[in-house]
């Protein structure tokens, strides 16, 4: 295991490397660059940038160099701390990045305990219980939950909210505490419109664990060891617990390396939809704008993150499975 580790975190350099290397020069494929983008707005508005103007800016932000020398500047400052300067929001991205993690790791941090707490004890129940009427209930709740798009709840959630109840459920913080410094108040009104996101980014990803665990479990309690513990006199809820439940478990462990940056990430399309200061609509609106040094980072930092993840994932399968063995 421990081998297999160290390889593991030799292979994550290499990936990350060019992970780095790849979405740096993705974003500079478009034609143009940020000052295109922002000249355009200009004129759009009846604005105009002088040719002198433009060269300054150029040099600031450092568009003048090779696509090389800019990659290496900006991946020397990444090892040291320091991911570069956001010239749409003309603050350092760090900066930017680190003042949204957080409310975006509380939404979708709760979002997943949610799911993955609903999904287990569902599914087992689906499982145990297999054509009873809680289980025709749950599989009809798990096909709506699926067949339904997320932003399309989100959008009838808002709906709901104007017509009948006369209030914008969208965003984190009422009108009077969005601009207000952390407090009390604050913070109880944040959970006062938490429920939202967490029913819409809940609702699918728990459908989706019921039928893999309904299925995974039923397909395990059918296997010969089962009858055979059954036959040798374990009683029925040790037997569930211990080992089918256990071996079902897989896909939620295997799947944790994909939650990892989904925690910072968020969901871009509910946030934009109930305008949530996440940091899913920060990177769209960098990429729109070809703000690279911001997108990069932004790509570096969720790539880092699924490599870990993955990892970890792999690590608490071998765990978990007793037939898992990394050799």
């Amino acid at each position: 295991m421990l081998q297999y580790i160290v390889q593991r975190l030799l292979l994550m350099v290499i990936t990350l490397i060019a992970v780095s290397i790849v979405s740096f020069v993705v974003i500079e494929l478009p034609p143009g660059d940020y000052l295109t983008a922002y000249t355009a707005t200009l004129a759009a508005s009846g604005d105009s940038v002088d040719q002198a103007q433009l060269e300054a800016l150029k040099h600031r932000f450092g568009l003048d160099l090779p696509l090389y020398q800019r990659y290496f500047k900006w991946i020397w400052g990444v090892l040291h701390g320091d991911f570069g300067y956001s010239f749409g929001w003309n603050k350092p991205v760090s900066e930017l990045i680190w003042e949204r993690v957080g409310l975006t790791f509380l939404i979708s941090f709760t979002a997943l305990i949610f799911t993955w707490i609903l999904g287990f004890v569902i599914g087992v129940y689906s499982a145990v219980r297999q054509y009873s009427i809680g289980d025709y209930i749950f599989t009809a709740f798990s096909f709506i939950g699926l067949g339904i798009p997320d932003f399309l709840l989100a959008l009838v959630l808002l709906w709901v909210g104007y017509r009948y109840f006369d209030t914008n459920v969208g965003g984190l913080f009422s009108r009077e505490f969005q601009t207000e410094p952390w407090s009390w108040a604050k913070f109880v009104d944040m959970l006062k419109h938490l429920w939202v996101p967490l029913i819409i980014l809940g609702i699918g990803g728990t459908a989706g664990l019921i039928r893999v665990m309904r299925a995974n479990l039923l397909d395990e309690l059918r296997k010969p060891y089962v009858e055979t513990a059954r036959a040798k006199g374990v009683s029925e809820t040790k037997l569930l617990l211990k080992y089918p439940v256990r071996i079902a478990l897989n896909p939620f462990v295997s799947t944790a390396g994909w939650a990892l940056p989904g925690l910072i990430n968020g969901a871009t399309i509910i946030s934009i939809v109930l305008s949530l200061p996440t940091t899913g609509p920060l990177l769209l609106n960098a990429l729109l704008v070809q703000d690279m040094y911001l997108a990069a980072s932004f790509i570096l930092i969720l790539s880092a993150l699924t490599v870990i993840g993955t990892l970890l994932s792999d690590i608490m399968l071998a765990w978990l499975d007793p037939r898992i063995r990394y050799q």
